[in-house]
């Protein structure tokens, strides 16, 4: 039987204070007021004082409402019935259908002992070149996707929602607009992929404390799934409002901010979501990609300045294409020695030109005499933007590589590209020079 409590001796903000025994960091408890029943979420623990985050508000409530603890912190089902499911934060069905109740589990549980992970060396297939040719998406790797307000970076997550090639979607909403939340849900159900994904979504106009607890629910879910021998893909969106959602709390909390109001742990939160990617050993595998934005296109911010010390690498994402200087996946090197020959060989030589072209660019906008070579760099960098990195382009790696040849053998003769001569003999395409 647990304790009620009569006596609540705080109010500020959405956070109200008991003072209470016996009561867990994230316990939850339930607040009984005039405008009815709800959950709260024990977010400070000071001597015996205890600090609630009430996820509908403070609204209402006053210092003689009944404060009851439910002895446990938030809990997810992780019943096979969730698939084709949609939640809110709290794992309130979003979707008008029944609650799923059975075997419930604790969320933000620790990363995987290293002793049970095994290395990265499995590719996901995106259908997506600019990520399957050149930054090869791994199983149980972690990356971010750098972007600026505006970007199409939901309708990506989207795209890499209907295309990888995984066993199940994990998608995490924070802070979305109710159009980005309907465009997810319509875009995966009519093209069949809502029927292996499950989607938490907090919107902006829902309690900030549930925007915390979205990335909890989906890696507690992801983890239960992984177990059993399913490859699993978590997408979130959006991290800085993940951030933004802790940076209210420690100001409600009159804690001392760090870096531009951020709190100090900030570091330490984001590295404990990102590291629960992991490859089992003997059982499936979770990877992890998070939308990061960046206000004001700034690097150096906060989110994705921390953000990269923990992933291992980033996408940028700019003027809708995902850019190829400064994207990077570190752990590419373990898959795409393996895919087919020519693979490293394309994603080089391709890079390589890009680069000229935009050199090329730069002298042809100052009026430099363009000469023969630089216009071939024009056209091919006319050809790669059009056909590789258009995120509308949607085909599989064998034939992205087959493609890269084309390219390049409509804009270079062979012994321009710099490719071994055996390389070129097995790949050039037999009706070019």
């Amino acid at each position: 039987m647990r304790k009620v409590y009569h006596k609540i001796i705080q109010i500020a903000g959405n956070v109200i204070t008991v003072e209470a025994d016996n009561v867990g960091y994230n316990d939850l408890a339930e607040v009984t007021s005039a405008r009815g029943t709800s959950l709260a979420q024990v977010i400070r623990l000071q001597d015996n004082k205890v600090f609630l985050q009430v996820f509908t508000g403070s609204r209402g409530i006053s210092t003689g409402d009944e404060v009851r603890f439910l002895g446990h912190p938030m809990r997810v089902s992780a019943s096979e019935n969730l698939l084709g499911r949609i939640f809110t934060g709290a794992g309130i069905p979003r979707d008008g259908r029944p609650e799923i109740n059975d075997d419930m589990i604790d969320i933000g549980g620790p990363s995987v002992n290293p002793a049970k992970r095994i290395i990265p060396r499995k590719m996901i297939r995106t259908g997506i070149p600019m990520i399957d040719v050149f930054n090869t998406l791994v199983e149980s790797q972690k990356l971010p996707i750098f972007s600026v307000a505006g970007e199409p970076y939901n309708e990506l997550l989207s795209r890499i929602a209907m295309q990888a090639e995984v066993d199940v979607i994990i998608l995490g909403g924070m802070g979305l607009k109710y159009d980005d939340y309907l465009a997810f849900r319509n875009t995966l159900d009519e093209h069949g992929a809502l029927s292996r994904s499950v989607l938490f979504i907090h919107t902006a106009s829902d309690p900030i404390v549930e925007c915390m607890l979205v990335p909890d629910m989906c890696l507690a879910v992801a983890e239960q799934y992984a177990l059993q021998n399913k490859r699993v893909l978590v997408l979130l969106t959006d991290m800085t409002n993940f951030a933004d959602a802790m940076k209210e709390i420690a100001i409600t909390m009159e804690q001392i901010p760090s870096n531009r109001g951020y709190p100090g742990d900030l570091y330490s939160q984001l590295a404990a979501r990102y590291e629960k990617a992991v490859d089992f050993d003997g059982a499936g595998s979770i990877t992890i990609l998070a939308v990061t934005t960046m206000p004001g296109d700034d690097v150096t911010h906060p989110v994705p300045d921390n953000t990269g010390y923990i992933t291992e690498g980033q996408f940028y994402l700019k003027n809708g294409r995902i850019e190829p200087f400064g994207s990077l996946s570190r752990l590419k090197q373990q898959v795409n020695g393996k895919t087919r020959a020519d693979h490293r060989a394309i994603m080089d030589t391709m890079i390589r030109f890009y680069a000229d072209f935009k050199e090329t660019v730069e002298k042809q906008s100052m009026g430099f005499q363009m000469s023969s070579w630089d216009r071939k760099l024009l056209k091919y960098g006319r050809l790669f933007e059009e056909k590789m990195m258009d995120l509308s382009v949607n085909i599989p790696l064998e034939e992205a590589l087959d493609l890269g040849w084309k390219i390049l053998a409509e804009c270079f003769d062979k012994t321009e590209t710099g490719i071994k001569s055996d390389m070129i003999d097995e790949f050039w395409p037999k009706d070019a020079n």
